[in-house]
């Protein structure tokens, strides 16, 4: 079965990095767009980041020239690397696959995989 696995999360300070890393099983890989979303407390589950087949890109505008993502098809792997850290990137990040799609995806609705998530907090 499909599963992915999220890792890299943690606590970190304002102004510093994190790279979460997606371990990808059960899927051909390299056939399926990937994303970044998170979840803070109290608020919905929002778009990130996305990478497609073809490794196009997109992101969110609160994160766009801090966060970068990247995918390592030979590793099954999606990372999102994320510098200039601030409070309010405190969040469940979770990482989520979808097949058929040669584009990127920002809307959560038309991913079919999810992971379960890892924290990330950042300290003021």
């Amino acid at each position: 079965q499909v599963q992915l696995v999220e890792s890299g999360g943690g606590l970190v300070q304002a102004g510093g990095s994190l790279r979460l890393s997606c371990a990808a099983s059960g899927l051909t890989f390299s056939m399926y767009a990937m994303g970044w979303f998170r979840q803070a407390p109290g608020k919905e589950r929002e778009f990130v980041a996305t990478i497609s087949r073809s490794s196009s890109t997109d992101y969110a505008d609160s994160v766009k020239g801090r966060f970068t993502i990247s995918r390592d098809n030979a590793k099954n792997t999606v990372y999102l690397q994320m510098n200039t850290l601030k409070p309010e990137d405190t969040a469940v990040y979770y990482c989520a696959a979808v097949s058929g799609r040669s584009r990127t995806v920002v809307a959560a609705i038309e991913y079919r995989y999810w992971g379960q998530g890892t924290q990330v907090t950042v300290s003021s």
